[in-house]
């Protein structure tokens, strides 16, 4: 009886750890993503800026914000975002673009965003984009 006693104990201390344990990490990335203003630190394409006038990710430069109810604005883009893969990529939807954006969170700490995706080229259907967005705190 006192053996099934302490394994009935162990078990539930080991789930509510580990329930909880996974619960934190999913908090914390949400927190890291959502609590501070990240301004553009580089846009690039292809290796290349991209942040000039007439640039593509032109309109990504300045200020983004990931709201905690999923709305959020990305330089001058207003729309939607979500977590996908686990928590491992970003999907944002603006009307502004003829289709979401997926990207892989490639870092993410209190001080710095850096998320990368490949995106069909609006001038060149036959040809993917690699991008890369690097964010800093403002």
């Amino acid at each position: 009886m006192n053996n099934r006693i302490i394994i009935t104990v162990f078990f539930l201390l080991f789930s509510t750890v580990f329930f909880s344990c996974s619960k934190e990490k999913t908090d914390e990335i949400f927190d890291l993503l959502t609590s501070p203003v990240w301004v553009s630190d580089s846009l690039l394409v292809d290796g290349l800026d991209a942040s000039q006038p007439g640039a593509v990710l032109e309109k990504f430069k300045g200020e983004a914000k990931f709201n905690r109810d999923g709305t959020g604005y990305f330089g001058q883009y207003t729309g939607g975002w979500r977590f996908a893969e686990e928590r491992k990529a970003l999907i944002i939807t603006t009307d502004s673009l003829g289709m979401p954006l997926t990207a892989w969170i490639d870092e993410l700490t209190s001080q710095s965003l850096k998320i990368s995706t490949v995106y069909p080229d609006l001038e060149d259907p036959d040809r993917d984009m690699d991008i890369r967005m690097t964010f800093k705190v403002r």
